[in-house]
Order: structure tokens, then sequence, then C-alpha cells
């Protein structure tokens, strides 16, 4: 891999966080069109109806522009609460856990960081992640399952790993990609229900069927292409929060170590939303695919974990 430099990094992770926000009110207002010309296509030749799909079109936007700047305004400044509810995440006292405290704040010292919120996941698994989008909520979450069963040198690597995440500004990125893509999901799904539920499956209504059905395939044909985006993020992100971690500890046999526990039990019970999952530093669900191919494998938001301690061991 190339050396990137950390302000290089960062600079990077930015640049990338501007771009989705950019590209996926795009994506969102190049599905509503072509929700709009599809459905005059077919009103056209059933109905012999027909309106101006530019002027539709102009009319829906704002109301679109709108609800996706609502959507964002609301998980962006709650995102602490709902990765906290997604995730089962609660705060960390200190006297509850000295050790855990020291290590943290002994690693933001070294690099000149602010200490980020400390929180535990009640589950044994271990896993961990970041999360945070400036200083006041950045945050560093252990399962209490990588607390108890990790040695001091190997739980320093993890906790070194996480924060490399949030001094590259990789959590942001994450976040803005959590949200956006769970519009379209959301979306997706209105429809879907809306099919299967709904007033357009009733037997008077069955003329309206088709529309709803170029509504579900546009949905999730943009949902795939949201899907596309945030994998563009980069799946390098871990290499370097490896590469940061273990240059951050001087120790990359410690953070390999690590990895090799966290991939024998990675499952975290408590994660309530898939797409929370590309925040663990293993993402469980790719456990399963690299036992075999599998397409998904493809569009995994983290590198195979064997990858990444071959890499950490050459360091060592």
């Amino acid at each position: 891999m190339t050396y990137v430099g950390i302000q290089s990094q960062i600079w990077k992770n930015n640049t990338n966080s501007i771009l989705l926000i950019i590209a996926f009110p795009m994506v969102l207002l190049g599905m509503v069109y072509a929700f709009l010309y599809f459905s005059n296509y077919y009103l056209q030749h059933r109905y012999e109806q027909m309106y101006s799909i530019n002027e539709a079109f102009m009319n829906t936007m704002p109301a679109v522009l709108i609800g996706v700047a609502i959507w964002f305004l609301i998980a962006w400044f709650f995102h602490t609460s709902l990765i906290q509810y997604a995730t089962g995440s609660k705060p960390l006292e200190r006297r509850e856990n000295m050790r855990v405290y020291n290590l943290v704040e002994n690693l933001c010292m070294t690099q000149g960081m602010k200490t980020p919120r400390i929180y535990v996941i009640e589950d044994d698994s271990m896993n961990a992640f970041a999360s945070g989008i400036n200083e006041n909520t950045f945050s560093v979450s252990l399962s209490r399952g990588i607390i108890n069963r990790l040695e001091d040198d190997e739980l320093e690597g993890v906790i070194a790993h996480e924060l490399t995440h949030i001094r590259n500004r990789d959590v942001r990125l994450l976040i803005i990609s959590i949200i956006f893509v769970g519009i379209f999901a959301f979306l997706a799904q209105m429809v879907f229900r809306s099919i299967q539920f709904g007033a357009f499956s009733r037997r008077n209504n069955k003329g309206n069927v088709p529309i709803m059905l170029i509504a579900l395939v546009i949905a999730a044909i943009s949902y795939f292409i949201a899907i596309l985006l945030r994998f563009g993020i980069s799946r390098s992100r871990e290499y370097m929060a490896d590469a940061g971690g273990a240059e951050m500890t001087r120790k990359p046999y410690a953070l390999a170590n690590a990895l090799r526990k966290i991939s024998s039990d990675p499952y975290i019970e408590a994660v309530k939303n898939r797409d929370v999952a590309q925040l663990f530093i293993e993402n469980p669900e790719h456990e399963k695919e690299e036992k075999g191919f599998s397409f998904s494998s493809l569009f995994s938001t983290h590198p195979p974990i064997k990858k990444r301690i071959e890499l950490l061991d050459q360091f060592a």
C-alpha cells in the first residue's frame, strides 16, 4: 500500500464527506425523475394521460430536498443517541474500569488528542468501534468481552486503531454514509409495504400497481447505487487505522494478536441495525463470507481480517 500522511488522509476524508453530501441527494433526485418519467410513460399508454415531466420534477424537487435536509439534520444532531440505541452501548464510568481509561488517556496524551467519550456494550463477544462528528461527540465503544478477554497491550492496540479512525476523520465520513443509505432503505421499504399492505394492493386500485412496481424497482436500484457510493469510501481506511494503531503503540504484534482473538467471536447480539456494523473494528457478517466466495463479499466494508493480520505481522 502507498503511504498516505495523516494530514493528507484527513483532507481526503473531509473532501469525501462533502462529495457524499452532494452525491446522495443527487441520486435521490435522479430516482424521483426516473419515477416521473416511467410513470408518465405508463399513463400515456394506458390512459392516454400525460403531464410535463420537467414541470412535475421542478415542483417536487424542493419538497425532496427539504425532506432530505430534515432527515440529515435530525440524524446529524442525534447520531450519538441513535448509535447508542442501535448498538446497545452505554457510558463506561471511570471508577468502573480505570484500566480502560488509563489506556485511552495515555494514548491520547501521546498524540495530543482530546480524550473521547468511552462507552461499553454489555456483550461477551469481542468488538469495538469509534463514532462522532467532532471533538465534542467523538467516542470509543468497547464490548465487555473485548475488555475482559484481551491483554493490556492487545486492548491498547484496539483502542489505538479506533483513535486513528477519529484522528483521520473516518468516523464522520462513515456516519454521513449511514445517514444517507438509511434514506434509500427507508424509501424502498415504504414502497414495498405500500404494495403489500396499502391501498394500492386492493382490487379497485389494480391499475396503480404497475406504478408502484416502477417505484419499487427505482428505489431498489437507487439503494444499490447508494451502497456502491458507500463502498467508494474505500476499505483502505481499515488498513490505515491498523497501520496508525501499530505506529501509535509501536506494538503491531499486539494488534495482530487482538484481531486473531476478535475474529473468533466478533458477533454483537445487541446490534439492531446492520448498517451500523460497518463502524466496528471487524464486521461480523464478513466472517461468514470469508469462508467462501459470495457476491456480497465484493461490497464488504472491511477487508479480510486475515490480510490485515498478515500486514501487521510484516510490520512486526
